[in-house]
Parts: structure tokens; sequence; C-alpha cells
């Protein structure tokens, strides 16, 4: 039964990131640039994220086990250290070059746009490169 529920909220996700353009690079790249021709349409969406997930991770953070009894992983570390500051540009920088992220690109295979496989594979690089460098 979770998997059908994952399947549905996945679904749905996939169905906010098209509609508010999340998925679409153009309109990222044109929220990116505040000195050009600036959208600030999906700075909305963020903020109406931010405000649908606000209170079901307060509840995480009281109780975290699933509906289905499973353990929720929060995060332990609190602090602002290096490690979240490089991961933070170097997700920035992608973003700001590709115009898209993990979950719009996956929207975007699922659309039919073959060329977010190009992202999807230096994604996964990167994460690979990530693991033997740290060695996790």
């Amino acid at each position: 039964m979770k998997n059908i529920y994952a399947f549905i909220f996945g679904s749905i996700f996939s169905l906010g990131l098209m509609i508010s353009g999340m998925s679409n690079p153009e309109k990222v790249l044109s929220f990116l640039d505040l000195f050009g021709v600036w959208d600030a349409s999906l700075a909305f969406v963020m903020i109406g994220a931010i405000l649908v997930a606000f209170i079901p991770f307060q509840k995480a953070i009281r109780r975290p086990v699933t509906v289905f009894k499973e353990k929720i992983e929060l995060p332990q570390k609190t602090q602002i250290d290096s490690d979240l500051i490089m991961g933070s540009v170097i997700f920035g920088i992608g973003w700001g070059i590709a115009g898209i992220c993990p979950a719009p690109a996956l929207t975007l295979i699922g659309l039919g746009y073959g060329q977010a496989l190009y992202f999807i594979v230096a994604m996964l690089l990167g994460i690979l490169l990530h693991r033997k460098i740290r060695g996790t």
C-alpha cells in the first residue's frame, strides 16, 4: 500500500513541478536572472511550498514515524559548516547553469525530454565522485 501512496504523491509532486514552471529551464533561468528580465513568479511557488511543508515537518520533528510506523530519519547536524556551504554553492552553480535540479530533471525525462539525461548523468557522476572522495 505504501508504494501506491508513494506513486500517487510522487505524481502529484511531479504535476506541481510542471504546473508551477519549476520543470521549465527557461522559466527557472529567468527567475535566477535578477539583473535581466526577472520573473519573480517562482518565488511565490517557493513560498507556497514552504507553507505547505511547514506543518508536516513540525509533526515529523515531534513524532518521527510515518503513518506506516516507519522511522523518519531527520538530519542530525544543526550547524552550518563548510560541507553545507560547499554543497549549496555547487547546487546553486548547477541550477544556474542548467536551469533544473534533480526532481524537475526526472519530471522532464517522464515528459520525454531526453536532454535531461545529460544533467542526470552529470548529477550521478558528481554523487559517485563525492562518495569516492569522502569515502562514504
